[in-house]
């Protein structure tokens, strides 16, 4: 079932169910009012007839005329005596008339239904020296109230059924126009479904409300980031068979030298397996950088824990001045500085900076470790050959170099600041590059000191 359909019945199942309760308390409530209303007409004529002197004095209670100057058309009156005999009676309606006489020496008020017609009665003890001589009696038929109440159903009838009709077409309208943007979405994929190209939707003119503005704009947004992703894949997919054509192209060339004139000739057959060796083990870091980069894609990428960003700063520190013989100096404001992060791709990122820095300069290479309020902060700092300002916004692309001669020199393949931006933002942290040429490059990193 669709959601219009659920919609629009869901609100005519409402809708109704809301008539229904409301015509109920309706129909009663103009019961009670108008009930109420009769109870005080014979009320007031009870006691009025109870002033009359002749019926307060008990003397002439069957005389013609005591009762003629109260009768109403929808009446009748009566006098009743101890042994149920009618006294005095006036009244023209036949269905009061058949009412049974019954005797009752106490003040009672009532209704009862007499063929499909509701009437209300009062009935009063009369005394005469403290005694009970007999009962008057009043009883109104409701006809009219009671044509009036079938007026007042059909009348309820009538709207509730129209409220209903318009509820519906109204309803249908309304959801249609509701759903118009998500009919449109709907059509929108299955066009990005049958043709392959991704489109947007057209939002110019439009005037859904929020709430749907907000869905287009969500859609629009996805098909724009799945249109960016994209274009980075096939990007991605070009730069990597460019990169791989290169060195499998030196393999083959060397291979075939090898074939040719290897078997004869010592020295080209030593260049040809140091070439050999050597790019394979270019492809072998080009493969396994494409490989942790397509890994740091999934969300799920990091283990976070608590650790100490010091501790890691001076063990790594330690472990490359060894392994190359550089000075790098580490200055720090605190001896504990922890943070909540995944502990080995941090590390793996400062690698990345610090490989970098003494690669591409001679002098020291300075970092520091800082915290300023939640603010967990690195810098990575060395005076090499630097980068020129219009490189920099590039620096973070994959597989681009700064200088692709001098980088294929130092064996790196261009993806290893690409994973580092994605450790940071993975982190929700913060990059930035500022150098300058010839005078040095600094590195500084911001990550939120969270808890956990």
């Amino acid at each position: 079932m669709t959601l219009r359909k659920r919609f629009t019945l869901f609100t005519i199942f409402w809708l109704i169910l809301i008539l229904i309760f409301f015509n109920i308390f309706v129909y009663f409530y103009v019961i009670k009012i108008t009930t109420e209303s009769e109870e005080e007409v014979i009320t007031t004529k009870m006691n009025l007839m109870l002033e009359n002197p002749r019926i307060q004095s008990g003397r002439g209670l069957s005389s013609p005329d005591l009762l003629k100057e109260y009768h109403n058309a929808n009446e009748m009156i009566r006098i009743i005596g101890p042994n149920n005999r009618v006294l005095n009676i006036t009244g023209t309606n036949a269905s009061l008339l058949e009412l049974p006489a019954t005797f009752e020496p106490y003040h009672h008020t009532g209704m009862l239904t007499k063929s499909g017609e509701r009437i209300i009665y009062m009935r009063v003890p009369l005394y005469s020296d403290g005694q009970v001589i007999a009962m008057l009696e009043i009883n109104r038929i409701l006809d009219e109230l009671d044509n009036y109440l079938q007026v007042l159903v059909g009348a309820l009838s009538v709207t509730s059924a129209g409220a209903i009709l318009f509820a519906i077409f109204g309803t249908y309208w309304f959801t249609s126009r509701l759903t118009a943007p998500i009919q449109q979405m709907v059509n929108t994929m299955r066009e990005i479904d049958r043709s392959g190209k991704l489109r947007q939707i057209d939002v110019t003119g439009r005037e859904d409300s929020a709430e749907l503005q907000q869905l287009v704009r969500a859609f629009n947004q996805m098909i724009e980031r799945l249109d960016r992703t994209f274009e980075r894949q096939k990007q991605f997919v070009a730069d990597a068979s460019h990169e791989l054509k290169t060195p499998l192209t030196v393999i083959s060339s060397y291979a075939g030298l090898l074939k040719r004139w290897g078997r004869d000739d010592e020295s080209v057959r030593d260049e040809a397996i140091d070439a050999i060796a050597k790019e394979a083990t270019r492809l072998q870091n080009l493969t396994k950088s494409m490989l942790m980069l397509a890994e740091a894609e999934q969300e799920d990428w990091l283990t976070l824990e608590m650790f100490d960003v010091v501790q890691v700063v001076d063990e790594l520190s330690t472990m490359l001045q060894t392994t190359f013989q550089r000075q790098i100096r580490v200055k720090t404001f605190s001896r504990v500085i922890r943070m909540s992060g995944d502990k080995d791709k941090i590390r793996q990122l400062l690698v990345t900076l610090l490989d970098n820095a003494i690669k591409y300069s001679k002098e020291p290479i300075d970092i520091s470790v800082s915290q300023s309020k939640n603010i967990v902060k690195i810098e990575v700092k060395d005076k090499g050959m630097g980068i020129p300002e219009n490189e920099i916004p590039h620096l973070f692309e994959r597989f681009y170099r700064v200088d692709s001669a001098r980088s294929r020199t130092t064996g790196g393949v261009g993806l290893g600041l690409s994973i580092a931006k994605r450790i940071v933002d993975m982190h929700e942290g913060k990059i930035d590059v500022f150098s300058l040429p010839n005078l040095g490059t600094t590195i500084t990193l911001q990550f939120k000191q969270r808890k956990s």
